[in-house]
């Protein structure tokens, strides 16, 4: 058995498609967003473009990508900021109204509150995860069913049916080593969350990035959202009508144990820091 910490305190969730990264090591840090080629907009509707810029999003590089679905098929989506993958409806329902401040942060929609979420690891073909992988799902998910004073649960199985499930974690393709997911929508967590590149890392990081990603897929912005201070870095992935919302009661400036800073490396324990704990306990 592992060792878990809690702490009990206050948190909060979100909606859309978002990915990640983690931890303080430059050297040894890796983004959890997949980092595609560099291009320009011009194949990007201006309405998309002057949707995204309404709601303070870089709009620099926005391109359209094929999201893998579990099954290998694509999904037209649009990538913002390198880590934040959207459709055209979510990007259209985007609506104005939160406000920005310090700490860990949610997103503006989040899932429906005593929700038990269904969640399956992908076993087939060559999305499917790896042994090592389905043991750190487990973690992942035992990271989130521990918490008291939490109102979400999750129930996991393992498989390929998953289209009547609320999240499916599977195997993506990408540079690097990392994973990515989106946020909530209609009181429902984001659907996919993908992990990719993570062969070599042991299973605790593992744990981490999935931990990070079902974060994202449940309502977390990045800690370090302003900044991505983690990933040696001095970018803003945007602010005020994205849903920067500060979570009471958590460390005000950066922290670098959350386990939703932007990058992590290979030192991660894959455990919930405090102020993670106290940001879910305030949005569940």
């Amino acid at each position: 058995m592992k060792n878990f910490r809690i702490f009990l305190m206050a948190i909060i969730s979100l909606s859309f498609f978002f990915q990640s990264c983690q931890k303080e090591d430059i050297n040894e840090s890796q983004p959890e967003s997949k980092v595609l080629p560099d291009s320009n907009t011009n194949d990007v509707p201006e309405v998309i473009v002057n949707k995204l810029a309404e709601f303070y999003l870089n709009t620099d590089g926005v391109k359209k990508v094929d999201f893998m679905l579990p099954d290998g098929t694509t999904k037209e989506m649009y990538q913002v900021e390198e880590d934040i993958i959207m459709s055209e409806k979510q990007i259209m329902e985007l609506e104005i109204g939160m406000g920005v401040t310090d700490r860990n942060y949610r997103t503006n929609n989040l899932v429906s509150q005593g929700r038990n979420i269904s969640i399956i690891g992908y076993t087939g073909g060559s999305q499917g995860l790896s042994s090592k992988e389905r043991t750190a799902l487990q973690w992942a998910v035992a990271n989130y069913n521990r918490l008291s004073g939490v109102s979400i649960s999750f129930t996991l199985t393992f498989g390929t049916d998953y289209q009547n499930k609320d999240m499916v974690v599977y195997r993506g393709s990408g540079g690097g080593a990392g994973g990515s997911a989106g946020f909530p929508s209609g009181g429902f967590p984001n659907k996919y969350v993908q992990i990719y590149g993570l062969n070599n890392y042991d299973t605790n990081v593992i744990e981490h990035v999935i931990t990070h990603e079902i974060g994202h897929s449940v309502g977390f912005r990045h800690t370090d959202w302003d900044t991505r201070r983690s990933c040696g870095q001095n970018v803003n992935e945007g602010t005020a009508g994205v849903g920067a919302i500060a979570i009471p009661g958590t460390s005000s400036g950066y922290n670098a144990n959350s386990i939703m800073v932007a990058c992590f490396s290979s030192g991660e324990n894959g455990e919930f820091d405090n102020d993670d704990i106290i940001g879910l306990q305030y949005m569940y």
